[in-house]
């Protein structure tokens, strides 16, 4: 048995960023700056404090992008010399975002022990590879993202931290065969428990879902299937779970093999990105060869996003959050008791809001961040969950979850076709969208990406969106010399939520102008990317009349698109004249 000792190494403070429930996000050559990343975990054990630490049973996994082993090992090393009891690593280093929240709640290791916390090793749907993104978070014990006080604390140690503590002699750990590593020091018997990426987390997908009902719609020669992993950490689950459990073809399933750059491309499951699938799908700008499959998916890097594509048919993230939360009760097994409530980020469309009043259901809009569906979730008062940006989840566990919305897809399909497997026809991806905007009317949505903006650029088109607000008149005025058929501006703020939970406010979360006809357009810059400023436009109207709910998106929307742009001044003030992504 291996005898480690503890060092302390002198270190200096970096100037970084606040890490928020998405952690902290930078590029590799930052984080393989000596010392940065020791700082970071180090930072995170000074702020969950050594009582909290010492004895603790730790995840670290990730979504197997490059640099993630080499920081496996560091952080492997560093848990030991701050006294923790065992570190529980995925085989390989692999474990999606909803996997590790999994692990955190579910998994009992082989002496009884149970899973105080975990790093995550990704940076979500940034690109991978030696000169892209490498990203780190903390969850808690909930298996959900560290909370703002958290974060908070180990962003203010970041900054004065002066040491850290680190098992320099203890060997790097096989994390390529599962067992269990003993090691001793200071304060006793150290493990390393390597385990099956993907077992716990397919138990747990089948107490959820009718596996077997899902089965039977897969094993029909009239239905086709196509999963898309991008060569994210998905992929350790697709084989298990699709194939395996489920009886899909291997030829179904795209790009499932993990790699540390994402095969070159670009993990965000969108159709700017998933370029394969959206061309297999019928989407793409050229024809493909031989028909479309009935239903097809992507997921990001490390799994908790999803995109939903019927036969050439586009589903929103917005309408598949609603469309799920329509049909869960009847077509998921988890939720035949009822749902206890649903919630929307803010940018996120209203068609969940129309479901919930229809379904007399308790309604939250939250900051963008799962840390809040989170506090809804463990106090009891909310069951499913959706952001715009392709997020998706429910109460089984503390992130959202891109193959648990796949699955519930699956459900909603195999649900409307139980009788008609041998008929003449199935119930489409699009028959069920379309039917669900007949019952609920359509909200027409789109969202403008402009990445990597000057910084100081987005803040200043920022600051006088909110300048404008304080005269509703004049930018109604504004409004009508764009497009005079555009509905009159009736409200406009800097959203601000309150959380029933904790009581905690979170201010300055988005601009809104709100139309009387229903329509929205809401401006955010997100703290998702690695440099530069990222501003979301996010353009949105209702439409109840059912002979109008099958327009064309991007027509429907065109004058509020033009509004948007022209009011923001966004070309004048980034020098863009056109967003990098549009979903």
């Amino acid at each position: 048995m291996t005898v480690f000792q503890v060092t302390r190494v002198d270190t200096k403070p970096f100037e970084g960023q606040k890490p928020g429930t998405s952690g902290l996000r930078k590029k590799v050559k930052v984080f393989v700056q000596p010392h940065y990343l020791q700082n970071f975990v180090q930072s995170t054990f000074y702020a969950l404090s050594a009582e909290n630490v010492r004895g603790a049973t730790l995840v670290v996994s990730g979504d197997g992008r490059y640099y993630s082993k080499d920081a496996i090992q560091i952080i492997i090393k560093m848990a030991a010399a701050n006294g923790v009891r065992r570190v529980w690593v995925g085989q390989n280093g692999l474990l999606s975002t909803p996997a590790v929240s999994a692990v955190i709640c579910e998994r009992v290791g082989h002496d009884g022990s149970k899973a105080t916390g975990a790093f995550i090793l990704t940076a979500s749907h940034n690109p991978g590879g030696p000169h892209e993104d490498f990203g780190i978070k903390y969850n808690m014990g909930n298996g959900g993202p560290a909370p703002e006080g958290i974060t908070d604390k180990i962003f203010e140690h970041t900054k004065t931290i002066s040491e850290y503590l680190i098992a320099e002699n203890l060997p790097d750990v096989d994390i390529s065969t599962i067992g269990v590593t003993t090691f001793t020091g200071p304060e006793g018997q150290f493990d390393v428990d390597v385990f099956d990426s993907a077992s716990d987390y397919v138990k747990l997908m089948k107490s959820i879902f009718d596996f077997e009902s899902i089965r039977k719609l897969l094993s029909s020669p009239k239905f086709t299937f196509c999963y898309d992993a991008l060569h994210g950490v998905a992929g350790a689950y697709a084989n298990r779970i699709f194939v395996e459990e489920l009886g899909a073809q291997e030829s179904s399933l795209l790009n499932c093999v993990p790699k540390e750059d994402f095969g070159g491309g670009h993990p965000d499951p969108n159709l700017t990105y998933a370029k394969e699938l959206v061309a297999r799908m019928g989407l793409g700008k050229s024809s493909v060869a031989g028909e479309p499959p009935e239903f097809g998916a992507a997921a990001d890097g490390d799994a908790d996003r999803n995109m939903i594509l019927g036969k050439r048919f586009f589903v929103t993230p917005s309408d598949s959050v609603a469309i799920i939360a329509a049909n869960a009760v009847e077509t998921i097994p988890y939720f035949s008791g009822g749902l206890k409530g649903v919630a929307r980020s803010m940018p996120t469309s209203a068609a969940l809001d129309v479901v919930a009043k229809h379904l007399n259901l308790k309604f939250f809009e939250v900051p963008t961040g799962w840390k809040f569906f989170g506090n809804l979730m463990d106090a009891g008062m909310c069951s499913v969950c959706g952001e715009e940006s392709f997020g998706t989840g429910s109460d089984h566990i503390r992130e959202k979850d891109g193959i648990w919305a796949v699955l519930a897809w699956l459900s909603i399909l195999a649900h409307k076709n139980k009788d008609n497997l041998n008929g003449d026809k199935l119930v489409t991806v699009e028959d069920i969208v379309r039917k669900h905007w007949e019952v609920y009317g359509r909200h027409y949505y789109t969202r403008y990406d402009y990445e990597n903006v000057d910084s100081g650029a987005a803040k200043d088109l920022m600051e006088n969106l909110i300048k404008m607000q304080s005269s509703l008149p004049e930018v109604n005025k504004i409004i009508k010399g764009i497009h005079s058929d555009v509905s009159a501006v009736v409200h406009a703020d800097e959203f601000e939520y309150n959380d029933p939970v904790d009581g905690s406010v979170s201010k300055h979360q988005g601009i809104r102008y709100l139309f009387e006809d229903g329509s929205r357009l809401v401006f955010r810059l997100s703290g998702t990317g690695s440099e530069g400023a990222t501003i979301r436009l996010y353009i949105e109207q209702y439409e109840k009349d059912p002979s109008k709910t099958g327009r064309d998106s991007q027509e429907a929307l065109a004058p509020l698109v033009d509004v948007a742009l022209k009011l923001s001044k966004m070309e004048v003030f980034t020098g863009r004249s056109a967003p990098t992504v549009i979903t």
